[in-house]
Parts: structure tokens; sequence; C-alpha cells
């Protein structure tokens, strides 16, 4: 009830929708606007505009929701105890609804002689394959996002928003020729709903959402182990981050989910 009932909370949500929106637009776009897709230079291109989308929205959102646009990263933070149920669930929801009506302006806007619109497929692998690729791909993405923004590091230097950038552009540049790189299952599920092809889609939700898991509890129990505040941050999976949200709703300082607590 304390997020509920907090403007700041929705703000965030709000944020969730608007960023999932643009980056889906703007990466997908970039990927159907070519009708050379298989050329290597088409994949560098589609990964550079991925990684450069992830680190604008970062970068002009993250102090407002965190700037998460992907429910493996959600769900990442959901175990790393940095998030709320409740919050992991709207933020999911929003996120899939932008990527929805972005897939959709997509689709109004192509040009007459272009059916594309950037469904993920397999590429000559089984869905077993594709999933651990998307495992992967994924795990290492969410892994840079909790390790730059953990607090208890004094080594970090530069921009985070630009390194998380980089792992999506990483991500796709190993993966884009075996799975169309999904490693985020919103935006996978955006095309696939406005053309109705859902052909091995929940490759594309079990790989990342794994991958999103296992990120999360390498780094908070075995990598860099937080046990000592395990005890608050099981709380925070109830109520959310302590003075995150006035209960009444009020202005205060914003909060950034994707800040390790």
């Amino acid at each position: 009830m304390r997020e509920f009932k907090s403007k700041e909370f929705w703000r965030a949500v709000l944020a969730e929708l608007v960023g999932m929106t643009l980056f889906i637009f703007l990466s997908i776009t970039t990927a159907i606007g070519n009708s050379n897709n298989t050329n290597p230079d088409q994949e560098v291109k589609v990964a550079l505009a991925f990684g450069l989308a992830i680190a604008t929205l970062a970068q002009s959102l993250g102090h407002i929701s965190g700037a998460h646009l992907n429910p493996a990263v959600t769900l990442g933070m959901l175990v790393s105890c940095q998030i709320s149920v409740f919050k992991a669930v709207m933020y999911i929801v929003a996120q899939m609804l932008g990527s929805a009506l972005a897939s959709g302006i997509v689709y109004g806007v192509r040009p007459a002689n272009n059916t594309a619109l950037g469904v993920n497929a397999l590429n000559g692998i089984t869905p077993g394959q594709g999933v651990g690729i998307e495992l992967l791909a994924t795990l290492q993405l969410v892994l840079c996002v909790i390790a730059v923004t953990d607090k208890r590091r004094r080594d970090v230097t530069g921009s985070a928003p630009l390194a998380i950038g980089l792992s999506v552009c990483l991500g796709h540049l190993a993966a884009i020729s075996y799975t169309g790189c999904g490693i985020n299952p919103a935006r996978s599920f955006g095309p696939a709903l406005i053309l109705n092809d859902f052909t091995n889609h929940w490759v594309y939700w079990v790989g990342p959402m794994c991958g999103g898991i296992l990120a999360a509890l390498l780094y908070d129990f075995l990598l860099a182990p937080k046990f000592e505040d395990f005890p608050e941050r099981i709380k925070v999976l109830v109520s959310g981050p302590v003075g995150d949200y006035d209960v009444n709703g009020t202005e205060g300082p914003p909060s950034v989910e994707m800040s390790s607590k």
C-alpha cells in the first residue's frame, strides 16, 4: 500500500512504459530499415542501435525508475532484493505494454514493401541451444547491471548507463546470428504479438529470465555476498526500500532501483 499510494511509484511505472516504447521503436526500426539483414555490417548496426538506445534511456530515466527496460533485469533486481514484488510485476506489465505499443507503431509506419518487424527466430539451432545462448547472453547483461550499480564499490569510474549499453551491444554481437538476440522478453513479445507469430517464443522468456535470476544469485551470494543485511533486504520484497516512498505519496527524493541497497 505504501508504494501504491506513492506518486513517485506511478511515475516510475510510467517511465518504464515510455522508456520501453522508445527503446523498441528505435531499435526495431533500425533492425528492419535495411533489406540486407543477413550482412555482417547490419548485425553490427543493430547491435550498436540496441546498446546506444539502452545507454541513452538509462541516462534519461535512471533517476526516475532505474530504467530496467527489461523483465530479466527487473527479475534480477527482485532476486537481489532491491525492489518489491509489486513493483516488479508493475514494471514487467509496463514493459510489455510499451513493447506492444512501439511494435504497433513500427508496423504502421514501415514501408509497404517491408514485411519484417524484428520477430526473434532461431537460426539453425535447436530450442534447447537457443535457451542456453539467451541465458548466457542475458547473464552477462544482468551481472553488469548489478555490478556497476553496487554502492559498495569505489573502483567504478565513468558512466554506468554506458557500461550497461555496451553490455547490451555485446550480447547482440554474440547472439544475434543464432537467436536474433532477445535477452529481453518484452522486446521479443511486442513484435510477436503484433504479427501473431509465437514460434519458439518460450525460448525468449525461459532463457533470459533464468539468466537474470542466475546473475543475481551469483553476484549476491557467491561473488560479492551481502549476508549482513539479508533480513532487511527480504523486507524490501514486501514493501520496497525504506525511505523511497512516503506513505501519503508526497514529494521526495527520487529512487533509483538499479542501485544496490
